[in-house]
């Protein structure tokens, strides 16, 4: 396993490996088209229907913060060659991840991603915590806005999906739904189990859980969260894609 430490003057000295860098490019890509992917899916809806002004604040912040995000990630993929502009215009359907390709127009599917779908965005960013490629691992070292600001969006989608399943009745059953279907989505944003790409990833120091290992630490965080609402675990296989 490579444990060296890369930093970009090495990558203009060529003094990498080419699997190493294609990787690298391939995973900084993803990460910028799902930081963009995020505002693409709820603004247009959501932020002019938002139930309250605070909620509406929520809305943009959440989107300026996504936005930023990106803007880190497609910095560091674009010192590494990549054109990553298309990706800001691209239609929600040729996203990288099933997650961002279509289009969220409830309250009820705006919180519950916050609350499923930010968490496994958590998870990925962590595995580049402390990676081989240096200038990667300093953007989300502590203290990191994008760690912080993470946390936030997930705090806030947790507790509003929380909020409206205590009232019960119908609109605990619309977050039962959103529920359902965020859940087998999030669970694969984690990929394949068998993925040799990810094998890769780990041997170069640019990952370092298994994609299997990271969808079980993430199943045994929220399942106990969704039981605490009063709201029901959904199948983990149900309309699985990826097992």
């Amino acid at each position: 396993m490579f444990t060296g430490q890369v930093e970009l003057q090495d990558i203009k000295a060529q003094k990498v490996d080419p699997e190493y860098l294609d990787l690298l490019r391939r995973v900084l890509t993803i990460q910028a088209d799902c930081e963009i992917g995020g505002p693409h899916l709820y603004v247009d809806d959501m932020l002019p229907s938002a139930p309250a002004r605070i909620d509406q604040l929520v809305v943009a912040r959440t989107a300026a913060e996504e936005i930023d995000h990106f803007r880190k990630f497609a910095r560091l993929a674009g010192e590494l060659g990549v054109d990553t502009s298309p990706i800001l215009s691209k239609p929600n359907r040729e996203r990288f991840l099933e997650a961002f390709r279509g289009q969220i127009n409830t309250w009820e599917d705006f919180a519950v991603f916050g609350f499923l779908i930010d968490r496994v965005g958590k998870y990925q960013l962590e595995e580049f915590v402390g990676c081989t490629y240096a200038p990667l691992s300093r953007v989300l070292e502590h203290p990191s806005r994008v760690m912080l600001e993470e946390d936030g969006h997930i705090d806030y989608g947790t507790t509003r999906t929380a909020e409206m399943a205590a009232k019960g009745g119908e609109q605990k059953d619309r977050v039962q739904r959103s529920v359902d279907f965020w859940y087998v989505t999030a669970l694969d944003m984690f990929g394949s189990s068998e993925s040799k790409r990810a094998e890769r990833y780990m041997y170069w120091g640019l990952k370092r859980r298994t994609n299997a290992e990271a969808r079980q630490q993430y199943m045994a965080e929220v399942n106990p969260i969704i039981e605490g609402m009063g709201l029901q675990v959904p199948d983990p296989l149900k309309g699985r894609k990826y097992l």
